[in-house]
């Protein structure tokens, strides 16, 4: 005989019902929900088929999974219609703050740092969605691009925009104004700034590369690489390590004519440089595995090693350059490698690696 005296309760689904319930009496009373409104009613009459149904009989069993699935179910609707409407909310109040940069600093900081976590947990319809009605893509980018704002605001926007563009690039690199956005990004000087335009490059490719080379922006980033900041350097370092598999002809004859060589055999000499050549190149894949750990190893404290092969490995196996032109560039690397080599060892330690980095 079934016993329907309550021995048994399932304090999850409980704690989680209760949950619910408090959620939905706070957001019952905003005029506007009526999606979450109408789902309280299951969950109320779940609830009590779940409080009716505590027996150890087989029906009190069945019946509580079934209303257990249920309750999963719906309480699946109202969390995701709960996160939507803290999503509009959040992006209203960043829209308005976005408004007047300058009224409360430390809350638009606050505020963007919010918005670009939640961007960053991956694609949502309903997100992006309450993105595109509220035109915040714009609205950050005349906030990266305009110099009365401060640098940390600047550097979240540019975040922000990043984000975006990782959310849903189909959709939001279309949007980027990429004339103001590098030059923006290069005027702020900073690593943060730098590391969303390699972002960026990596997005868009060869089209970004372009804008970067037809507005003039390459010798900038040049000149970055002799900053004092290493943290600096290393981002532009990457920075031209994308130019170089998504550059053209054009971008890359740019570098090469604008000293980049010359500037990378100097930080290959430097105390964060040095070189790789014969690590991680092993005859079995256990030694080889052991090479490559080796390798990450040592890049870590010596950022720049072997940064001369690096780059011309980035064109080698890049998409910005036909093979014919990779071929011609690779004699170019080699004797500017030797002009700016201090003796002839040095030279042939590069050469090498070049060599040995590159497709035959």
């Amino acid at each position: 005989m079934e016993d329907s005296s309550p021995k048994e309760d399932n304090p999850g689904v409980l704690k989680l019902l209760e949950a619910l319930k408090q959620a939905i009496q706070e957001l019952q009373a905003h005029p506007t929900h009526k999606s979450v409104q109408s789902n309280s009613s299951p969950i109320k009459a779940l609830l009590e088929l779940e409080t009716e149904n505590r027996g150890y009989g087989l029906r009190s069993f069945l019946t509580r999974r079934v209303s257990t699935y249920s309750i999963s179910r719906v309480a699946g609707s109202i969390e995701s219609e709960i996160q939507a409407l803290m999503d509009r909310g959040s992006i209203d109040s960043l829209i308005n703050a976005l408004k007047d940069p300058w009224k409360d600093e430390d809350e638009l900081a606050r505020l963007l740092s919010q918005f670009e976590h939640r961007v960053s947990q991956g694609f949502n319809p309903e997100l992006q969605d309450s993105v595109l009605k509220s035109k915040a893509f714009s609205v950050l980018q005349t906030v990266l691009c305009d110099p009365n704002c401060s640098k940390q605001i600047r550097e979240k926007a540019a975040f922000c925009v990043a984000a975006l563009i990782r959310f849903n690039k189909d959709v939001f690199v279309g949007q980027v104004n990429m004339g103001d956005t590098i030059q923006a990004l290069l005027e702020m000087k900073s690593a943060h700034s730098v590391k969303v335009l390699c972002e960026l490059i990596t997005f868009i490719k060869s089209p970004f590369v372009d804008v970067i080379l037809c507005n003039g922006e390459l010798p900038k980033i040049l000149t970055l690489l002799e900053s004092k900041d290493l943290s600096m350097k290393v981002v532009v370092f990457n920075c031209i390590l994308e130019i170089g598999y998504f550059g053209r002809k054009e971008a890359v004859e740019a570098m090469l004519n604008g000293g980049l060589i010359e500037k990378l055999v100097e930080l290959q000499r430097s105390e964060f440089g040095g070189d790789l050549i014969g690590m991680g190149k092993y005859g079995n894949e256990n030694e080889e595995s052991e090479g490559k750990k080796r390798e990450k190893k040592f890049l870590e404290n010596h950022p720049f090693a072997s940064c001369v092969a690096r780059f011309a490995v980035q064109l080698e196996v890049g998409e910005g350059l036909r093979k014919r032109e990779k071929r011609a560039f690779k004699p170019e690397i080699l004797e500017k490698v030797r002009e700016a080599s201090v003796n002839d060892a040095e030279a042939a330690t590069i050469i090498a690696e070049v060599l040995w980095g590159s497709s035959p």
